[in-house]
């Protein structure tokens, strides 16, 4: 029995002349939070449509829960949940209703529905709402609503593409620890992202740029293997001091994060503080070692930011 929920082999989609996912190779633990990352139209949903086998790969091979796809295409539906970036219930349905609906579909028996429906209900802090119609939810709701008709039949293995874009940071928070909670009883979850606070709460990641991965690993592994030095500098006349480190080879990136310069090294240079040191305008005193993050790691492997 394979350790892994998906393993995809030098996937590829075209359309037409373009590529949208070029030879990406992935292999996703069971019980783990496996996050894609990358700014809109790199790839994320067109790769995560390939493995749920909504589409068809142009070539490579897939692997998902042990079943070969788009083959065994079918068999997969009963066995995950998938939460779509826009929300696809139905608005003139009631909460109660939408979660009926979804259970009839998977084939739960009445008594199933019931009790299944209680548990949700409760868990997603739904249950003095069950009469309000979908469409009069707030986004939060929405996304709540959203979760739980994904997983309603307890899948294996759990696709998420961009499920907090539309909701504030406290509700992203709480969708969060639902989802830590989901992969603590076993579930597989795959979620794409362009929040890097979100990515970070990942266990693994995938960093893509216009369909092709640039890396991947764990937040920390990432952040540790980058192959630059974080430093930031609090001085006057930052947009001038930003056009004259971009000049240096020595510099990555220098982006201004409020009155502060956020410089990233090579790591070539192995004493960064000593190498900025030198230039006139700068003193030790001005330059602080930090940690890195993980748009510091897009940065480097891409070239440039995330939004």
């Amino acid at each position: 029995m394979s350790d892994f929920a998906i393993q995809a082999r030098q996937l590829c989609r075209n359309f037409g002349e373009l590529t949208a996912i070029d030879n990406l190779n992935l292999e996703v633990e069971k019980g783990q939070i496996y996050g894609l990352l990358g700014p809109n139209g790199c790839g994320k949903t067109t790769a995560m449509r390939m493995l749920t086998g909504l589409l068809l790969p142009s070539s490579g091979t897939v692997s998902v829960l042990g079943l070969n796809l788009p083959g065994d295409a079918e068999k997969l539906r009963l066995k995950m949940g998938y939460m779509t970036q826009k929300f696809s219930l139905y608005n003139d349905l009631t909460i109660k209703e939408n979660l009926q609906f979804i259970a009839k579909i998977y084939g739960l028996s009445h008594q199933e529905q019931r009790t299944r429906i209680d548990q949700l209900l409760a868990t997603y802090d739904l249950a003095s709402k069950t009469t309000q119609l979908a469409g009069n939810m707030s986004g939060g709701q929405k996304q709540r609503l959203g979760l739980a008709a994904a997983t309603i039949h307890k899948p294996e293995l759990l696709f998420l593409d961009e499920p907090t874009s539309a909701v504030d940071p406290e509700n992203r928070r709480d969708f969060w620890e639902k989802l830590f909670d989901l992969s603590d009883q076993g579930t597989s979850i795959m979620v794409s992202t362009h929040y890097m606070d979100e990515a970070e709460r990942c266990h693994k990641l995938a960093i893509l740029e216009a369909g092709v991965k640039r890396a991947d690993g764990s937040p920390d592994t990432l952040m540790h293997d980058m192959g630059a030095h974080v430093v930031e500098v609090n001085a006057h006349d930052l947009r001038q001091l930003k056009q004259q480190l971009t000049t240096l080879p020595e510099i990555i990136s220098a982006a201004q994060l409020g009155s502060r310069l956020r410089v990233l090294v090579n790591d070539s240079c192995v004493d960064p503080i000593g190498f900025l040191a030198q230039l006139e305008s700068l003193s030790p005193q001005q330059l602080h070692l930090v940690r890195p993050s993980l748009e510091d790691v897009f940065v480097t492997c891409t070239g440039r930011s995330v939004p």
